[in-house]
């Protein structure tokens, strides 16, 4: 669990506390918090979300869970479900539990039990939930399974929640996972589908959570093992050499963790079922039908060793937006309007040419350009915020 100021340098605990409290993300702006009401005085983060008193968690809500036409994919060949285990089984520590995300029909929720894995099976559709149930009771203990939609974890709104939507506290309390420090790691390993249809939402509100040790990331170092579209996959491993690919999002990732792309499968060994248990007609899967990268997200072990702490991450996240805007610009053209320091002196620091562009910087190289300003000797205004936003506060 990230507590604030364990962990951090004695030096850079005060700067830590401070900065949280002179900058905030409102959509794609930095603000301070000079002049702003109190009542708007939130980060990201600040907003709590409750069960509903009147569902229990063991049991199934008796209202139906919505989604506007919603599918998901699952894994329904025995082989993709093999080539999963046998990663998974590299890495996997004794006793260690594999919490699975939507396991559908169940392929690989039996490849996994067959490995003398222990696993925790959190299903969003009922359909699928007897069947599992009892697969459960014949595998003396090993199997549990839970009304819940991993990806749907800590929503960003007020009020109740109500399953298959819940909060990670809730979860995790239920099966009796205590936090782990952050170096030490996670005493859970993921492994999922990305949805089809929210896919870059969920990428991006991973990150917010990894950045900010919030959601599943309080409780440890969490590695994701997800199939992600070939497309997003791309453009989370991209860099300089594959400049039209390359984005904040491929920055944030990079940054963050280490990304392995284990193996990359057709998705005609994917299935698609409706909401309802169904499986889809092929007319309804044109969108769907690429391949699908099976990827390892880690986070890094030093991610907050530095000056980049869970503190001052979104105003990481709005340098790298404000940059990626004009990405071809050149690197010096845009430091005006991100810090008053001198943009040429913050050029020499990171040891970057004048005519460097956006897309010229690797991940490390805008880590450097954030840490350079970050740790300036002017406390006076490191960062810069727009206009439009201090019009927004007030």
């Amino acid at each position: 669990m990230w507590v604030p100021g364990a962990g951090i340098p004695s030096r850079l605990t005060l700067s830590a506390f401070t900065r949280a409290g002179r900058f905030c993300v409102l959509n794609s702006g930095v603000a301070r918090w000079k002049d702003v009401p109190a009542e708007n005085c939130r980060g990201l983060y600040d907003f709590h979300t409750q069960l509903k008193p009147d569902v229990e968690f063991g049991k199934l809500s008796s209202r139906l869970y919505k989604s506007r036409s919603e599918t998901k994919r699952y894994v329904t060949s025995p082989r993709v479900a093999e080539t999963v285990v046998r990663m998974l089984r590299g890495k996997r520590k004794a006793g260690q539990l594999i919490l699975e995300c939507n396991p559908g029909p169940g392929v690989l929720t039996r490849a996994l039990l067959e490995s003398g894995a222990r696993v925790i099976a959190l299903e969003s559709d009922k359909n699928f939930i007897p069947e599992l149930k009892s697969l459960g009771n014949s595998v003396n203990g090993r199997l549990e399974v839970i009304y819940c939609d991993f990806f749907k974890l800590d929503p960003r709104n007020h009020g109740m929640v109500t399953p298959p939507v819940m909060t990670s506290d809730m979860l995790f309390q239920y099966l009796g996972v205590k936090a782990h420090p952050w170096k030490k790691g996670f005493p859970l390993k993921v492994v999922g589908i990305l949805p089809a249809k929210t896919e870059r939402n969920t990428l991006w509100k991973i990150l917010h959570d990894l950045y900010s040790c919030s959601s599943v990331y309080k409780y440890g170092r969490a590695e994701l093992n997800l199939f992600i579209s070939e497309k997003e996959c791309r453009k989370l491993t991209a860099n300089p050499q594959t400049p039209a690919l390359y984005q904040s999002l491929s920055v944030l990732g990079q940054t963050a963790c280490g990304i392995k792309v284990v193996c990359t499968e057709p998705s005609s060994l994917f299935d698609t079922y409706a909401i309802k248990g169904e499986l889809e007609k092929q007319r309804h899967r044109e969108s769907l039908e690429q391949n699908l990268c099976f990827v390892q997200l880690t986070p890094h072990r030093n991610l907050f060793t530095g000056t980049l702490t869970p503190f001052n991450y979104d105003v990481f996240f709005h340098m790298l937006r404000q940059c990626f805007m004009k990405r071809n610009a050149k690197l010096i053209d845009h430091l005006p309007s991100l810090s008053p320091i001198d943009a040429v002196h913050i050029l020499k620091q990171i040891k970057k040419k004048k005519d460097v562009r956006v897309v010229d910087m690797y991940p490390k190289d805008f880590l450097r350009l954030f840490e350079t300003i970050e740790c300036s000797k002017d406390d006076t205004c490191k960062w810069l915020y727009d206009e439009f936003m201090e019009d927004t506060l007030s």
